[in-house]
């Protein structure tokens, strides 16, 4: 039983990182460290607002995700503050938000959403 458990979670970190490289790959912004993709609201995202893009959360703050992407090379900063900022890189929109909306339930998250999304 204790392997299993084992390997389970050894698969799940496997496509965990899967997620996080295709994003990367495919939108060419590398997603916050220790972020985790969000498949619910990436589907909202995708489906009620109609754009290609993928959403990840995570426990830190507005700040230390605006700071990474402030040093990510090619990425320019397009606005900040302390509940979030949005970034650009080509043709690539990285917003940070905290707190934010969930769109399916209507309630008020406290963590911090990162939304990658690809513009025409």
């Amino acid at each position: 039983m204790r392997i299993s458990t084992l390997v389970v979670f050894a698969l799940l970190a496997f496509v965990a990182s899967l997620t996080m490289a295709g994003a990367e790959e495919k939108y060419g912004v590398k997603v916050y460290d220790g972020a985790k993709y969000d498949a619910e609201t990436s589907q909202v995202l995708i489906t009620a607002m109609k754009v290609d893009g993928a959403c990840y959360r995570t426990g830190a703050t507005p700040a230390q995700v605006n700071e990474f992407y402030r040093k990510q090379p090619a990425t320019t900063e397009v606005h900040t503050s302390p509940k979030g900022g949005m970034f650009k890189k080509g043709n690539v929109n990285i917003t940070v938000q905290s707190p934010w909306l969930n769109m399916k339930t209507g309630q008020q998250m406290k963590d911090t959403l990162i939304s990658i999304v690809k513009t025409q």
